[in-house]
């Protein structure tokens, strides 16, 4: 009897001992810890979110939340460089831990991916080429090619209709149109104040003929005014004095540049605008300053950061933005670590240090 109670303590014991051993793995596997395996984060360049230094550290607004969350919650991670697409490929076919950077949560990456909460909410922005001062601009709009044009084809009417007067009158008003070369002249000064309503005066047609001519000429040339008038405000809208490009509204009639994969493009594409392709903001942004493409739209605060810093005398960005982008932390589907960033990320952008970060990053937001 009492041999058989140890048989039945000892098996007791060997079964809990044998489910806590195999309980033990499972349980490593939900955590990462400092003293587990190491996690390989993807990320890429996408200041001032993600930048590599010369040093060849990586840094930016969300790699340093990343470090706070890492810090919080005990990881062990490595930082690995990756293009757009790859970010979140990698993530859902298994080659990376995480994504972390200027990552916009989109309902197809969703279908590959799960994201934390946002850290960042944000929009598109417009960079366009800086225009010069206004003055300057109606100064350049007078001295073209099409102006001069059209002043010279002004002028030769105002002869024709001089000579015309100049004719009827020579020979009984020679005072005011002499029968020489003057005469010309002189019907040349009176088709022109009567053209523009000065009428000063000093010469008057006296016989029927140039009286015809000139009730034909008056009418004649409040058309010819009209048209003028309408030429010059043509050449001096505001889109000459502001560009061509004050909203989204204009992007469809100019020519857009963007990066093929983001969110912009898939915003450009539902919109049905077309845009050229750039690897990267940088090469975007180049492609602006030389004339290339007359706008580039992306990510409003990468924009930004980059034409105040590189390109503030070329470029500028458009007031406001539109759309609406949140950037997240990229996990693989199911990750068990997602409740634990996401409770570290929250406590991260709600403190002050995140806000200073911001303001002092982005500007006051």
């Amino acid at each position: 009897m009492i041999f058989d109670r140890f048989r039945v303590l000892a098996a007791a014991l060997a079964l809990a001992l044998s489910s806590l051993l195999t309980s033990q793995p499972a349980m490593a596997q939900d955590t990462a810890s400092a003293d587990g395996p190491e996690l390989v984060i993807a990320t890429r360049d996408a200041p001032p979110f993600a930048m590599r230094g010369d040093d060849g550290e990586w840094r930016g607004l969300a790699i340093d939340l990343w470090r706070d969350i890492a810090a919080q919650n005990g990881y062990s991670y490595r930082l690995e460089e990756s293009d757009l697409t790859g970010m979140i490929d990698g993530v859902a076919d298994g080659r990376f831990d995480a994504s972390v950077g200027a990552l916009t949560i989109t309902a197809a990456r969703e279908e590959q991916v799960d994201f934390t909460h946002a850290f960042y909410a944000t929009g598109f922005g417009i960079a366009v080429s800086e225009t010069p001062e206004a003055w300057f601009t109606l100064v350049t709009n007078f001295f073209t090619w099409d102006f001069f044009k059209a002043v010279l084809a002004l002028s030769a009417l105002l002869l024709v209709v001089g000579v015309l007067f100049w004719l009827a009158e020579r020979r009984t008003n020679s005072e005011e149109f002499p029968q020489d070369v003057k005469g010309v002249g002189s019907g040349f000064w009176f088709s022109a104040v009567t053209m523009t309503t000065v009428g000063y005066g000093d010469k008057a047609p006296r016989t029927p003929a140039g009286k015809i001519v000139a009730l034909i000429w008056m009418f004649t040339a409040i058309l010819i005014i009209s048209t003028f008038t309408g030429m010059i405000a043509s050449s001096l809208t505001t889109d000459r004095i502001y560009g061509t490009v004050t909203g989204p509204d204009d992007l469809p009639s100019v020519k857009v540049g963007s990066i093929s994969g983001s969110a912009t493009d898939d915003w450009l594409s539902r919109e049905g605008i077309a845009f050229d392709s750039y690897d990267d903001i940088e090469s975007g942004l180049a492609a602006l300053q030389q004339g290339e493409i007359e706008a580039f739209v992306y990510d409003a605060p990468l924009l930004r950061y980059l034409v105040n810093r590189e390109y503030r005398s070329e470029l500028r960005m458009l007031p406001g933005t539109f759309g609406r982008q949140d950037y997240g932390i990229a996990l693989p589907q199911g990750n068990p670590l997602r409740e634990d960033v996401n409770v570290a990320l929250l406590q991260q952008i709600d403190s002050d240090a995140w806000d200073a970060a911001l303001n002092r990053t982005l500007g006051a937001q």
